[in-house]
């Protein structure tokens, strides 16, 4: 277990407009899957969340998965067809490397993802993804777009 915090604001859709960028949420998905198998649920979230916003892999410029375990985290790229040393996933460490508190994994997924791509200047229009595998088989994933 660990310690951690994060805090994120919705705001109503264009609300933010003049004042500060950020990310905007385009699609999410929750996902079943097969409870013997837990872990995996990342990867088909991740896939149902980009269909919904009608994007791709290749569309995204930055992952953030939530693992409990690192062979967690090969298995979904796995599955994915994401190579292990790809850039985009997970670049500042993920959960196992910066903590994994209970209650706020989703949240700190999404600042994570500001702060590599707001705050690090990416163009408005860039896309990232969230995700976790959650225990019992499921999985959760929201696509953002960058806002400025």
């Amino acid at each position: 277990m660990s310690d951690g915090a994060a805090g994120v604001l919705l705001v109503p859709g264009g609300a933010h407009r003049g004042t500060a960028p950020g990310l905007a949420a385009r699609a999410h998905a929750v996902v079943g899957c097969d409870p013997a198998l837990p872990g995996i649920g990342a990867a088909p979230a991740i896939t149902a969340a980009l269909d919904r916003a009608g994007l791709g892999r290749a569309d995204v410029a930055a992952f953030e998965i939530v693992e409990a375990f690192a062979a967690q985290t090969l298995a979904v790229l796995d599955r994915l067809g994401i190579g292990e040393d790809d850039e985009r996933v997970c670049a500042d460490g993920g959960a196992l490397a910066l903590g994994h508190p209970w209650g706020a994994s989703g949240a700190v997924a999404v600042v994570r993802l500001f702060s590599r791509l707001v705050r690090g200047g990416a163009a408005a229009g860039g896309i990232s993804v969230a995700a976790a595998s959650v225990g019992g088989g499921l999985g959760v994933a929201a696509v953002f777009e960058v806002v400025r």
